[in-house]
């Protein structure tokens, strides 16, 4: 579905399955989780201290970003505020981390043993969901959603990987349009400025489409008068007359302007410059955001411009944007043209017919962000209608459950974990992911060992010391 090739394998002979009737190991958290130590209580409080700057890191540089999107000088209070958030979001990335090993040492311990299901994802709901209460209410949407995200994609390897389902190409395509198609039919309804549906999404479709295809709409239909002298003539298809005067009535059409149409000027200025303004402001983005990231190698004269910034890689997110804009007004106006009204369900085939532009673009992130944008927007919509029961904390149990698969994949099944995960537990946890021993849990059946050191050794995570910092292996 997701439309990349990634091959999952698990053990070498099909006859090895049976070894998944195991679901109980004997082993001891010190064996596989924190080999450095033979006390839980320094393992936990490692964890803690040098999880800390990292975190800390983080969240400094997003509440500066953020800061500065602001484009305004900010206050004492705006600067008081962003340094409480700053703690307050730290406390909750540390915590996620240290409690995921302390729950882990604990049902460790109260068992006599692991289970499946206990190595990583029912401590990581414990400590997901003690993390989640110390952070802002306000930030756990977000939060959530980002999860999400990642947990979607992870969730479909898994299935892959057990032959339940099946990879078919350009499938983030089919995600991303028949998302956005929802998210156009509600910006031409004109629900995105109701608190409702107000989200900061139907700003990016803003970009994209335009305000002039915002909504809601100042007349559904006109009638379609003609003057009384004018009569139709009837076209003879089979003649070439009748070929030309549909070329005619086309080129009249896409010149002139439908009564129906909310733009300014003719249809085909309006589809030319629709395509063409974000084609010039994606190729810009890409640019420099390539300047930004090789600023250090631009600086000491090391990067090569030809090979590095300006190849074909570069023009991708622009003939996205520019091939979804233009795909998009060019439908919405043949449509007006062709029903002699203007429609906000019109937004739902040329969503579908733009989608087609992600091939330029075709990344899963995206396609999944956007996905879950639109669910969680159709879901406030139907409690506000009353259609869907309003569930209390089900942003907090969405992040948890989220949250715990990801943590479960990363250490039971590596190789269906995004890779970008994978380098932020590593990170989160002091460098100690890479010190886990995890060839005892190939007795679950799913080679974890072995998976584990590939990804390893893909993402070139290498074992620099034996003791991680803060590893109060001594104490």
């Amino acid at each position: 579905m997701f439309g990349y090739q990634q091959t999952f394998k698990y053990l070498d002979k099909p006859n090895d399955m049976t070894i998944q009737s195991k679901m109980w190991i004997s082993n001891t958290c010190q064996e596989i989780q924190h080999p450095w130590t033979d006390k839980c209580s320094n393992a936990v409080a490692g964890l803690l201290l040098s999880s800390t700057p990292y975190c800390l890191k983080v969240y400094t540089m997003v509440y500066m970003l953020s800061m500065l999107m602001r484009h305004k000088v900010p206050t004492k209070g705006d600067l008081h505020k962003m340094v409480l958030g700053i703690l307050q979001s730290t406390a909750f990335l540390v915590t996620n981390a240290y409690t995921f090993t302390l729950f882990a040492c604990l049902i460790r311990n109260l068992l006599g043993g692991f289970h499946i299901s206990t190595v990583a994802f029912i401590p990581s709901v414990l400590s997901s969901f003690s993390a989640i209460v110390v952070e802002r209410p306000k930030r756990r949407s977000l939060l959530a959603l980002y999860v999400a995200n990642v947990a979607t994609e992870t969730l479909w390897n898994m299935a892959e990987a057990r032959g339940w389902v099946k990879s078919i190409p350009n499938g983030q395509a089919l995600i991303f349009g028949s998302s956005i198609s929802v998210l156009l039919y509600l910006y031409r309804l004109g629900l995105h400025q109701s608190n409702i549906c107000k989200d900061s999404m139907f700003d990016i479709l803003r970009i994209f489409v335009g305000k002039t295809e915002e909504g809601p709409l100042k007349s559904l239909q006109i009638a379609n008068e003609e003057p009384a002298n004018q009569s139709r003539t009837p076209i003879n298809f089979s003649s070439i007359s009748g070929l030309v005067q549909i070329y005619s009535k086309f080129l009249g059409a896409i010149k002139g302007r439908h009564q129906c149409c909310p733009h300014q000027g003719s249809c085909l200025h309006y589809i030319l410059m629709g395509g063409l303004r974000p084609l010039l402001g994606g190729i810009s983005l890409q640019v420099a955001l390539k300047i930004l990231l090789n600023i250090k190698n631009i600086i000491q004269m090391k990067i090569k411009w030809h090979k590095n910034m300006f190849n074909t890689k570069t023009l991708n997110l622009g003939l996205f944007m520019g091939c979804f804009s233009l795909l998009y007004k060019a439908a919405s106006c043949t449509l007006r043209h062709s029903f002699n009204c203007d429609d906000a369900r019109f937004a739902i085939p040329a969503g579908l017919l733009s989608s087609i532009s992600f091939i330029f673009y075709p990344d899963i992130t995206v396609a999944l962000y956007v996905m879950w944008k639109m669910l969680q927007i159709i879901y406030n919509v139907g409690i506000e209608k009353k259609y869907v029961p309003c569930m209390p904390g089900f942003t907090m149990i969405l992040y948890t459950l989220c949250t715990a698969t990801l943590f479960h994949a990363g250490i039971v099944e590596p190789r269906t974990l995004r890779e970008s995960y994978f380098k932020f537990l590593q990170a989160i946890s002091g460098e100690r992911f890479c010190k886990f021993q995890l060839g005892p849990l190939d007795a679950f059946g799913y080679d974890t060992g072995r998976a584990t050191e590939e990804v390893r050794h893909r993402l070139r995570i290498i074992n620099k010391s034996p003791l991680p910092k803060w590893s109060l292996a001594d104490w």
